[in-house]
């Protein structure tokens, strides 16, 4: 009987022979492949565990073993660990792989349907790993190449596994920030589902539009990932497997919460977590997906420590599962450093924040190109981190280098999100609000001013006047006039639509308030209102008792369906609502 984990168990006689395989692994290297899949499987993750890797390599390199490999299925996440100590010594696995599963559906064009349908299976499987795995250039290949045989034949079964194929090239392109091409492969999607309509068949769209939705959500337009997301959940039916209903709830909840339609987004989510964690258990990449999705609500509706926690757990997972030089690892550290330095923003204490931030650009820069889109975020958070530490520093030359270090950053990842989505756009807005910020710290202050206008313009036309993207600029603005121009009137002005935006969202203990408050109190100061200090003083104490009852759940997936609803439930109630109009945002 094959090991699950052979790390776990102790010498068993099968491990014992396993061992003594693997000793004389020159010698029965042949036999070991006539194995059956899991006590070959075995065997090789014995030499992993040895460190012979250019031996582990010399076999994963090689189509047929590896195929057999994938087999077994239930060590997958061992198999994630060979493959990821394999591609951060220098083999390159992935990419062998992908281009010998290429040239074999070359060769095999002219074969009849059956073999092609053979290949096109393991392609999804092979691609499906990659995918899983984090190396999506590769795992592209080889949908392409299931794609082209796809093409090959007009039989309808064809035209389904073209959809299908579709769908995961589509989740790749995503992955790897190729929208463009991620738009065109829809559109083929759609066609492909055309002609199976003329055939008078239907293919399940939830796992398509689902994928619609995440790229729409990544180009930050966020009407039509939301509406994509309704098309979505209409789609989820009780046959699906659960990792596309998982995936739709994730991406449906996403879009909610940038529509500020937290109710609806709590529910899916929380349904979402607790679907994967049933199905796929605690220790697996599809649960962590779920929590880095859960933490993004969580940070949204201004609950942050439990979002900290929350993306810890999701990290824990994911260097688990993969370790290493993992683009999976890398989100997991950006997303914790990000949601840290909000933590920690009234305290100072940022080395948690940096740490991420700096290993989130390590990883990314050391596996992918020194343009790719993916390091925008990453080095904006890190030049947010250093902008606060250079603001607390005592040292002049220090805190220059610091805020210089940042503006590199800032305007690295500006050039970036431009090239990607150009002007008009959410992400590039955000970019110039935190060049605005930065050029305050600096004393820059005309080019703040500019900065912070250009980003409420943007938002504005893109989000509307009552956005909390809007209101996070807005109290910048304020910031400016208020402590740096003595612009007092515009400055209040600011001050009190960045609160009427913060109240209706979020309610009366909104994080955010506290900054928009003490700046109200300064300015009452330095303009002698004195009668207005004393108010906001009172308002401010307010809202500290507030934030000291707000949030008192010990550990948020505590709260995660302890009574849990049916799926279809679920859907139902998030269509009705729906049909009903939007809800009140609230914080719960």
């Amino acid at each position: 009987m094959a090991a699950v984990e052979l790390e776990w168990i102790p010498e068993t006689l099968y491990n014992t022979a396993i061992s003594a395989v693997v000793d004389n692994y020159s010698r029965s290297r042949r036999d070991i492949r006539s194995l059956p899949e899991n006590i070959q499987f075995d065997v090789y993750y014995k030499l992993y565990q040895q460190g012979r890797l250019c031996q582990l390599g010399g076999e994963f390199c090689e189509l047929e073993v590896f195929a057999k490999v994938l087999r077994a299925s239930d060590k997958r996440h061992l198999l994630h660990h060979c493959f990821q100590a394999l591609m951060d010594h220098g083999v390159k696995v992935a990419s062998v792989l992908a281009n010998s599963f290429s040239r074999r559906c070359s060769y095999i064009a002219e074969s009849d349907a059956h073999v092609k349908e053979k290949a096109i299976q393991f392609g999804f499987v092979l691609g499906g790993f990659l995918s899983d795995a984090g190396w999506y250039g590769d795992a592209e290949k080889v949908f392409l190449s299931c794609l082209q045989l796809c093409t090959l034949h007009s039989e309808v079964l064809h035209c389904f596994r073209a959809v299908e194929c579709c769908v995961r090239l589509l989740h790749v392109r995503n992955g790897n920030c190729k929208y463009h091409l991620g738009e065109e492969t829809f559109k083929l999607a759609q066609s492909y589902m055309d002609k199976l309509a003329k055939h008078g068949h239907q293919a399940n769209k939830a796992a398509l539009y689902g994928e619609l939705c995440a790229l729409l959500f990544a180009k930050s337009h966020y009407d039509e990932a939301y509406r994509w997301c309704i098309e979505a959940m209409k789609e989820i039916t009780s046959g699906l497997p659960v990792k596309v209903v998982v995936d739709v709830l994730r991406q449906a909840s996403k879009a909610c919460v940038v529509k500020r339609e937290f109710r609806k987004a709590e529910q899916l989510i929380k349904h979402a977590v607790f679907l994967a964690r049933e199905h796929f258990g605690h220790k697996h990449p599809k649960y962590s997906d779920t929590l880095l999705d859960y933490g993004f609500y969580l940070l949204n509706v201004d609950n942050i420590c439990q979002s900290v926690a929350i993306y810890q757990t999701a990290l824990d997972i994911r260097q688990s599962v993969f370790g290493g030089k993992n683009i999976h690892v890398a989100t997991a550290h950006e997303d914790l450093a990000y949601s840290s330095y909000v933590h920690q923003y009234s305290s100072g204490k940022f080395d948690n924040a940096l740490f991420h931030a700096e290993r989130a650009i390590d990883i990314i820069t050391h596996i992918l190109p020194e343009d790719h889109l993916l390091l925008a975020s990453s080095k904006r958070v890190k030049a947010l981190i250093l902008e606060e530490i250079a603001i607390d520093c005592h040292n002049k030359e220090t805190e220059e280098r610091l805020l210089q270090e940042a503006h590199d950053l800032h305007l690295s990842s500006l050039q970036l999100a431009k090239k990607a989505f150009g002007e008009f756009n959410v992400q590039t807005a955000k970019h110039y609000g935190n060049l605005g910020r930065l050029y305050q710290s600096m004393r820059k202050f005309k080019e703040a001013e500019e900065m912070h206008i250009k980003a409420i313009q943007i938002k504005e036309q893109l989000l509307g006047h009552e956005d909390y993207e809007v209101a996070l600029s807005v109290g910048h603005l304020a910031s400016l006039y208020n402590y740096d121009m003595n612009q007092y009137e515009d400055a209040e002005r600011l001050y009190l639509r960045s609160i009427a935006i913060g109240k209706k969202l979020f309610g009366e203990g909104y994080s955010g308030l506290e900054y928009d408050y003490r700046g109200l109190i300064k300015l009452y100061n330095s303009v002698g209102n004195y009668e207005k200090v004393f108010e906001y003083h009172n308002v401010l104490s307010n809202w500290n008792r507030l934030r000291d009852r707000q949030f008192a759940v010990a550990d948020a997936l505590e709260d995660v369906n302890t009574t849990p609803q049916q799926t279809q439930e679920v859907v139902q109630a998030f269509l009705l609502a729906q049909s009903l109009g939007p809800t009140r945002p609230c914080l719960g």
